[in-house]
């Protein structure tokens, strides 16, 4: 991956998830208080917002032209968010109303994990790690080493 020219404008991530709502204020009040983002900038008063996530970032976009929020009873995606203590932020979501789709679970693979719907429906699953295992012990196989 070559190095990246840095542009205040823009997060730093090289990935960056681009997520519809309706009301892009309600959606940044609603993500920094139940998951604890942080808005970074803001474009427009309702058009768009950078949010900072640990070393991550999300853009909260508005309705426009093809762009729109999940229907109910759909999920086409969901965004994992690694974090340093599920049942905490857990506990800060439901506080949120947020929809809960799976409570903290410990999973085989290392990683003690929650899913829940956002205001918008945008489903989130958010991750601690518990321990570094071995994805061949539990059925996984390494398709490109990784240092």
């Amino acid at each position: 991956m070559p190095d990246l020219k840095h542009n205040r404008s823009v997060p730093t991530p090289t990935v960056i998830p681009v997520l519809i709502y309706p009301d892009v204020r309600a959606a940044v009040a609603w993500l920094s208080g139940a998951f604890g983002f942080v808005e970074r900038i803001r474009i427009g008063e309702n058009h768009r917002s950078q949010l900072s996530v640990g070393d991550g970032a999300v853009i909260v976009g508005d309705v426009r032209g093809e762009r729109r929020p999940p229907r109910p009873g759909e999920a086409t995606h969901s965004v994992m968010v690694r974090i340093d203590d599920v049942r905490a932020h857990f506990e800060r979501s439901k506080s949120y109303g947020a929809h809960i789709i799976a409570e903290p679970a410990d999973f085989e693979f290392g990683e003690r994990q929650y899913t829940v719907e956002d205001l918008a429906g945008h489903r989130w699953t958010f991750s601690e790690t518990l321990a570094d295992v071995d994805p061949e012990e539990w059925g996984g196989t390494v398709a490109t080493p990784v240092g």
